[in-house]
């Protein structure tokens, strides 16, 4: 035994000086180190030229991990050692009876921090034994004590009472994670109480009741991250250090499913100014969200483009909480989705949603091409005193001798059907209502209506996508003396 602990030594003093270095980047990058992950099996060889290999993984405070470590073939008589990050050994063996095979059942994690895996061969570079092994590290759960760092999936039990009322835990997260968290009692008269905070510790949520649910359980759901880092959550009661209630509580951390940037209307992604973007979308994420800021008045265009699969896209323009303005299933008889020449109806942020026909009951997936492209504003050479109108607008004026006629401005795509009405309000004016180019010149108009004095425009299809404008005027002939009263517009489109 006396020997077996020299040559301990003797391995570990034998390791490179960086690998006691305080920065385990370093270390990973001057010592040869090998990254694993949990879970993954790796093979290795030790022999004369290799009587040893290092390997790193990053672990969280309070995780309790297990390492395995199998001969497969040849005499290895196998040394295993787990370090922290300063060098600092924190668990070591090398024989487990008569078998040459190691497993370390369970191993706290002091700190979050990188750490480092040894395995040689018994002798170290003294040594004759060679052979290669498969080597896993697994994650077996995390500790309940306060401090630990938890993973999304992690559910740990713990209790709360006037020596510790409140227990924190950390977990990580990205930017456009969905985060649930719940806190439910288990014991005791315990009032259960919840807050996450942020690196600036800013409280982001609480919550005191589950809604809806009549118990003293307490309920995050649905937290969008905001940006990159380490959260804590303080698990405590209703009052907390100065609450009565005390008792067990169960506390479950999970990703939403429809985590991740992209994912949700909650966390869209910037879209990128005439830089394509490429994404895919599959029966578990059947949309995928983008966001844009837009003025008044602006002119944007989107393309989806089908990249492979069966994928039969839809787009569709929203607000920014979700309320649709236009869609496109559809373009030329192909599967691919365009909206062009969009107008932006007010200043504000909106939501681009690229997703599949039928959406969540479709069936087609694969991968697709964004494309965003803004055209200007629309009324950039109308008439600053020039009143504009959307399709949709009621509007009242006047006709005298002073003022004639009356222009509005409206914006129109290729082919967009509209109905133009101009109706007397009081007086003995005779209207006529016209729709004029963007150079203002008349492509059609109307005097009367039904045989009455009132004009209509009805189903007009519009040549050309622009900017055209709706006169409002009256009637004036040979030995008809003028007209004048008050009148009611209505712009509207026809989808019939």
């Amino acid at each position: 035994m006396r020997l077996r602990t020299l040559l301990f030594l003797l391995i570990f003093a034998a390791l490179p000086a960086r690998a006691q270095t305080t920065d385990p980047l370093v270390t990973a990058a001057q010592v040869d180190v090998i990254g694993i992950d949990y879970g993954l099996r790796i093979t290795g060889t030790l022999g004369n030229a290799a009587p040893r290999a290092i390997y790193a993984f990053d672990g969280m405070r309070g995780e309790v991990v297990s390492v395995t470590l199998t001969t497969k073939t040849g005499d290895l008589d196998p040394m295993l050692t787990v370090l922290d990050a300063d060098g600092v050994p924190l668990a070591h063996f090398d024989d487990m009876g008569s078998s040459r095979d190691l497993r370390l059942e369970s191993l706290r994690l002091p700190r979050s921090d990188r750490y480092l895996l040894v395995v040689a061969r018994f002798g170290y570079a003294l040594g004759t034994t060679s052979g290669t092994y498969d080597l896993t590290i697994e994650r077996v759960g995390v500790s309940s004590a306060s401090g630990s760092a938890l993973r999304y999936g992690d559910t740990i039990i713990n209790e709360i009472s006037d020596v510790t009322p409140q227990i924190y835990y950390s977990f990580r997260a990205r930017r456009g994670d969905i985060v649930n968290i719940q806190m439910q009692r288990i014991s005791g008269n315990l009032d259960t109480y919840l807050q996450v905070v942020n690196q600036n510790a800013l409280v982001v949520a609480d919550n005191d009741d589950m809604p809806g649910s009549g118990s003293l359980d307490a309920e995050i759901s649905n937290l969008v991250v905001e940006e990159d880092g380490t959260y804590v959550i303080i698990a405590s009661r209703f009052g907390q250090a100065a609450g009565r209630s005390a008792g067990g509580f169960s506390l479950i951390l999970e990703e939403a499913v429809n985590s991740g940037m992209g994912n949700s209307l909650a966390a869209a992604l910037p879209v990128l100014e005439d830089l394509p973007m490429e994404g895919e979308l599959s029966n578990e994420h059947y949309a995928r969200f983008y966001q844009f800021d837009a003025q008044a008045n602006e002119v944007v265009s989107v393309r989806m483009e089908r990249l492979n699969g069966s994928i039969d896209s839809f787009l569709a323009i929203a607000t920014d909480t979700g309320v649709e303005l236009t869609a496109n299933d559809d373009v030329e008889g192909s599967q691919n989705s365009a909206i062009e020449n969009f107008l932006i109806p007010a200043d504000g942020t909106y939501t681009i949603i690229a997703t599949r026909f039928e959406r969540e009951v479709g069936q087609t997936a694969g991968r697709y091409r964004l494309s965003f492209e803004r055209k200007g504003n629309a009324l950039e050479n109308v008439p600053t005193d020039m009143q504009f109108i959307p399709y949709g607008s009621t509007i009242t004026g006047s006709i005298d001798d002073a003022t004639p006629q009356r222009l509005y401005a409206f914006f129109g795509q290729q082919g967009d059907v509209i109905t133009a009405a101009m109706t007397r309000g009081d007086g003995d004016l005779d209207p006529v209502v016209s729709v004029l180019d963007a150079a203002q010149r008349e492509l059609t108009g109307n005097d009367d209506a039904d045989g009455s004095q009132n004009a209509r425009i009805d189903r007009f299809a519009l040549p050309a996508t622009g900017v055209y404008y709706l006169r409002a005027a009256r009637f004036s002939g040979e030995g008809r003396p003028p007209t004048h009263g008050s009148f009611i517009l209505v712009l509207a489109q026809r989808f019939d």
